[in-house]
């Protein structure tokens, strides 16, 4: 009887403790002359602790300010508030302007890792327009500490793209892109097919696309399975070439999606921590 008494404490212990966790929580100022950023915790976060992966999400020009909410915009975090399962750490920074720094993102990682249990075997980034320079730029600067990445519409503003084929990377880019012109992520494709280091590259040139469309595969159960395929442990760090991501598939799943109401549980910790 004493043994089940001391258990059952314990199990209220555990679930008291994890209800303190909010599940999406903004940090300001944390780190001096940094980002600003948003962390995400999935909702069995407090189970699996040192196995959770991190995404890293870097956004686009037109979110960039100082108005941290404009970044949940778009992306991963309005994917999970409109329904999508994201089992992961969340990371997302908000750039005031200007180019992605990959230091600073590194900075807001480091952080992030001091103050969360994860596995940083398991680390990912993805990113479009800016945002896909910045995914580029970051992956670059550390292939060692990312296990996969995906930039859309975007390109690399890096003097030596070679890092970039260390890593599984997945560029994706619309043959009718207005704002970034798909010659920016064609002109790394040819740099890595060179150096004959394209053996962890992939690359999807969407016939007829603009801009906006690419937006769509953070809405893709398929994006995240992708990218959790992936582990710096693998032997050879090879590309996940099995999962495919259609534009066409990803019509119907993003309108689906919009249709959604976001969470209310989510809502109600966002409005806490303003």
């Amino acid at each position: 009887m004493k043994k089940t008494v001391i258990t059952l404490l314990l199990c209220c212990l555990a679930l008291t403790t994890y209800a303190q966790y909010d599940f999406l929580k903004a940090h300001r100022g944390v780190i001096k002359g940094g980002y600003d950023f948003w962390v995400y915790m999935p909702e069995d976060y407090y189970y699996t602790q040192e196995q959770t992966p991190v995404i890293i999400f870097l956004h686009g020009a037109s979110l960039c300010g100082r108005d941290i909410n404009r970044s949940r915009r778009y992306g991963p975090l309005d994917a999970i508030v409109r329904g999508r399962e994201i089992p992961a750490l969340v990371i997302v920074p908000q750039n005031p302007g200007g180019a992605w720094s990959p230091r600073k993102v590194m900075d807001v990682l480091e952080w992030t890792r001091q103050h969360y249990a994860c596995d940083s075997t398991r680390i990912y980034v993805l990113g479009m327009s800016l945002g896909g320079y910045g995914t580029m730029d970051f992956a670059g600067t550390y292939p060692d500490r990312i296990a996969a990445a995906i930039a859309m519409c975007g390109g690399c503003s890096l003097k030596d793209v070679q890092p970039l084929g260390n890593l599984p990377l997945w560029i994706i880019h619309g043959t009718a892109d207005r704002a970034v012109s798909i010659a920016n992520s064609k002109k790394v494709v040819s740099a890595l097919k060179a150096n004959h280091n394209d053996s962890r590259l992939r690359y999807d040139w969407w016939q007829g696309a603009g801009h906006g469309a690419p937006a769509r595969v953070f809405y893709s159960k398929k994006t995240y399975q992708w990218l959790f395929s992936h582990r710096l442990t693998d032997s050879g760090r090879p590309v996940n070439r099995s999962v495919n991501i259609s534009q066409s598939e990803l019509h119907g799943v993003y309108r689906d999606m919009l249709k959604n109401t976001p969470k209310p549980e989510i809502i109600e910790r966002e409005e806490a921590e303003e």
